[in-house]
């Protein structure tokens, strides 16, 4: 919700307060300020102009040469493109050393041989959005609808002198969905009141009753239908202040009527609709359900079908718009209108959402009636705009407004206690206190025996039990004003789970590796997936998507850490080491009845260099051994028990000569290695490594106890075997069978050395480990090792076929 602060004014006196101290305010008091924005900040020296007169230039088909009067002696010729630009016209000209939005600045210029003495502006170039500008200068220059006097500063008749506070409202909160509803919420913080504006209207002796009858049929869908005739008036492009605090709302301007009825649902928060009652179709209004398959062309031109859910206002014959959510292109108002039926309703918020949400429909209106408008506001509205359109289209309003009217309009009564204020809030207010806070919201009560009867304003729908009374009162005291206590219970203080510190001590260990953490959409397309599976899985789609890269629950998190990688190298940012925690969602159902299974999964993606150093001229790449290392690491952080190896394997989207599965006790949990050079050039990367672990599958593991042991205090011995093998046999298969039988002597086995080549034959290739024998509580003699040494190499024989090599 955008709210002018000059708009404000209207209502409250807060000259003294500047819109950033009314922001302070608002927010401390619970309503959230997301901005201010003032929209003059980066203009200068912007005047109005009068083009005096428009020529060809002489040198380009497209340049027209202006003499512009901007309140000097002499007028200055400004060279513009602009196709609507034109003799006698008021325009915004941008001086010599101005500057515009977005840092532009206007400088003397030559074009085409023709001096440029400044610039003549469209209201895209002032800051205004082009979605809210005018269609009559969405292209083009802009122009001023009335004479203005050259020279003078543009900035206030275009209301750019303003600044925007932009709200960002609670759903309870539909009150402040008008600027009125922001006035009073304003005049309470203040203890200020609020000038609500008064209706001058000048009805005419012929009655509205006599033109048109009113008949609802659904009236618990709609209990309150007014409708206000509107004789003789004249279509034309509303007043420039109409016109720029339309605009400043987010409201595109289209005609004088129309402009009335978007001005009094921002001003009030009642959505109002103006039909042409010569193309309405008939002298009857009839509110009604829809049949099942009506079909109605909306304002935006498109067809929509209905179902007998939806509540449609009729002619007595066809719909002519849907109740709350957008009227029909059949009546709406255009050029040639002349007579008008405004219509100032009460729809159910239940039955306006549904309309809203099955035909995919969200207007301005629909968004005020599904969260509730104020019932005492129905009708002073509609007078509101009547007023209005007399004022600026002319015509004659019917006297006494045709209604349908079983609305209530009655106030709540919440009876609280003093005493129960001041038990939850923890504090000691007094009668005076709450008192002079509920004359400041003006709710009127009583106060009697240490209660408060307190009448609740229709206008505040959010306000239905005691606690919201409290909350209120809480809000103007002022939450900074509200002691602060140590809660009374006997609860244990809290703390983090294992898996919290076991998942915190990963992102430790990672970052401290220089890798960093990314986060992102837990939703995906099949498609960005596919490359990562070997065959089309089952997935859980999203019902309601909020757009089609976003459809899907993802299965996986390297996607996503590929887009990262993607968007750093497109902007020359090649060293790049990225990891994320994150959720994934698998099922086995085609029609999913069940929460899907949500696992935790860690992954990284690695390219460019992992180390670098300048001096020495030394650059490590990323490889395959990096992110082994990783991920060795994080096991050893973690505390993981049980055996760990690394088998070579081969999966969907990773090179089939460069990728290993993790297993644990012969599980697998995870896999790592080199993207695939397909999948690399898809996402038009370099060299990429990856790995992905099933986190909450390792953090289940019971973990390692630590132990520290002595340093030795004897020395070890060392032996080294080349050992050859079938070329298909794995070094971490050699790896076990030395530690298996090497016994407690044996206390590390480590490959230094692989050779295939001369003087080896076909299909073998020699693998060379280094043995480390050791006893902590004496000396070992070659004798001891010898028999361990021997032992070794009979269980590499006979359990892997490996020969020592000569």
């Amino acid at each position: 919700m955008l709210v002018s602060y000059k708009w404000l004014k209207d209502y409250v006196e807060i000259d003294d307060l500047s819109a950033a101290d009314i922001a302070e305010k608002l927010t401390r008091s619970g309503v959230e300020v997301d901005a201010v924005q003032s929209l003059n900040e980066e203009i200068t020296n912007l005047v109005v102009g009068k083009v005096l007169t428009c020529a060809k230039h002489p040198e380009a088909d497209k340049l027209n040469l202006c003499q512009v009067d901007v309140g000097e002696e002499q007028p200055i010729q400004i060279v513009c493109g602009a196709k609507n630009v034109g003799e006698g016209q008021f325009v915004a000209v941008a001086r010599v050393g101005a500057r515009l939005p977005g840092g532009m600045k206007i400088k003397r210029a030559k074009l085409r041989g023709e001096v440029s003495e400044g610039m003549i502006c469209s209201l895209q170039e002032l800051g205004i959005q082009g979605k809210v500008v005018p269609k009559k200068y969405s292209e083009g220059i802009f122009n001023f609808p009335q004479e203005m006097i050259p020279g003078e500063d543009a900035l206030a008749p275009l209301g750019l002198d303003d600044t925007l506070l932009e709200l960002d409202l609670t759903p309870n909160r539909s009150d402040c969905l008008s600027v009125l509803g922001v006035a009073y919420e304003v005049a309470a913080i203040l203890g200020r009141d609020v000038k609500v504006p008064e209706p001058a209207l000048v009805p005419a002796k012929e009655k509205a009753s006599d033109r048109i009858a009113v008949h609802v049929e659904a009236n618990g869908d709609n209990p309150y239908y007014g409708a206000t005739v509107i004789k003789g008036v004249k279509i034309s492009e509303s007043p420039l202040w109409l016109q720029t605090a339309l605009m400043n709302a987010g409201v595109r301007p289209l005609n004088n009527v129309v402009d009335v009825t978007n001005y009094v649902l921002l001003e009030y928060g009642q959505p109002l609709h103006a039909f042409d009652l010569d193309r309405f179709g008939s002298e009857k209004v009839v509110v009604r359900r829809a049949t099942e398959g009506e079909q109605i062309v909306t304002l935006d031109e498109t067809e929509r079908t209905l179902t007998g859910e939806h509540l449609v206002i009729t002619n007595g014959k066809s719909p002519v718009a849907i109740a709350g959510v957008m009227g029909g292109a059949t009546s709406e108002v255009n050029d040639e209108t002349v007579n008008i039926l405004l219509e100032s309703a009460h729809f159910s918020p239940s039955t306006v959402r549904k309309a809203s949400k099955d035909l995919g429909l969200r207007s301005d209106s629909s968004i005020r009636f599904e969260k509730g408008v104020d019932p005492n506001r129905v009708a002073e509205a509609g007078k509101r705009a009547a007023s209005l359109i007399q004022q600026l289209a002319g015509g004659e309003v019917l006297s006494e407004t045709v209604e349908f009217d079983e609305l209530s309009r009655e106030e709540k009564r919440i009876d609280i206690t003093l005493a129960k204020i001041n038990d939850v809030l923890g504090t000691s207010l007094t009668e005076t206190d709450v008192t002079n806070i509920l004359s400041q919201l003006k709710f009127n009560h009583d106060y009697e025996d240490g209660t408060f009867a307190i009448n609740v304003p229709t206008r505040r729908q959010d306000i239905t039990i005691k606690p919201d009374i409290i909350e209120e009162v809480a809000r103007l005291y002022g939450y900074d004003n509200i002691p602060v206590t140590l809660p009374n219970t006997s609860a244990t203080p809290g703390g983090l789970t294992t898996e919290q510190r076991q998942k915190r001590r990963a992102r430790r260990f990672l970052e401290g590796a220089g890798i960093h953490e990314a986060v992102s959409y837990s939703l995906t397309t099949a498609e960005k997936e596919a490359c990562f599976k070997e065959s089309e899985g089952l997935r859980v789609n999203v019902a309601l998507p909020m757009s089609e890269e976003r459809s899907t629950l993802r299965t996986t998190l390297l996607p996503h850490l590929l887009d990262a990688l993607s968007h750093n190298k497109n902007r020359n940012v090649y060293d790049v080491h990225l990891y994320e925690i994150g959720s994934v969602f698998h099922t086995k159902e085609k029609t999913i009845t069940t929460q899907p299974e949500e696992k935790t999964y860690l992954s990284g993606a690695f390219m460019g260099l992992w180390h670098e150093h300048s001096w020495q001229g030394e650059k490590k790449p990323v490889d395959f051994y990096v992110i082994k290392g990783v991920v060795e690491g994080l096991l050893e952080e973690l505390h993981v028990s049980g055996e760990v190896r690394f088998e070579q394997t081969e999966k969907a989207g990773l090179h089939p000569g460069r990728t290993a599965t993790l297993f644990i006790n012969d599980k697998e949990v995870g896999c790592l290695g080199q993207l695939h050079p397909a999948v690399a050039k898809a996402w038009s990367l370099p060299a990429t490594y990856v790995f992905e672990l099933n986190l909450q599958q390792l953090l289940s593991l019971p973990a390692n106890v630590v132990r520290y042991e002595a340093i030795p205090r004897y020395p070890a011995i060392q032996r080294d075997i080349a050992l050859v093998v079938d070329e298909a046999v794995q070094a971490e298969k050699l790896k076990r069978v030395i530690m298996a039988s090497g016994g407690r002597l044996l206390s590390r086995a480590e490959v230094f050395d692989v050779y295939q080549g001369e003087h080896l034959e076909e299909g073998k290739k020699s693998l060379a480990f280094s043995l480390k024998y050791q006893d902590p509580e004496k000396t070992l003699t070659d004798d001891e090792v010898t028999a361990v040494h021997t032992k070794v190499l009979q269980a590499l024989e006979e359990k892997t076929g490996a020969t020592l090599r000569a």
